[in-house]
């Protein structure tokens, strides 16, 4: 459908919807056109190769994951300080 692993990942999620809003435009665009594209792929029930046979498909590209890893990482460490103040 030419998804990428990373299209996966819920933007209800707060980190995941952190790392959209500081991504560069270009990225947030592509994903919001890959996830369209691969609900229409679904609903008329063909495959992306049947349309686009050419195109080389990326699906393991990660352009966000760093930056939710990082973003966890953060919280992580401070919930480890708030907790080391008040303990």
């Amino acid at each position: 459908m030419g998804l990428r692993y990373e299209d996966l990942m819920s933007r209800d999620e707060p980190e995941v919807n952190e790392a959209l809003e500081l991504a560069h435009p270009d990225v947030v665009e592509g994903r919001y056109r890959r996830l369209k594209r691969a609900s229409d792929l679904a609903f008329k029930q063909k495959n992306l190769q049947d349309y686009a046979p050419d195109m080389t498909l990326e699906p393991f590209k990660l352009e966000i994951s760093q930056d939710v890893d990082k973003i966890l990482q953060r919280d992580v460490e401070f919930d480890l300080l708030n907790n080391y103040k008040s303990g």
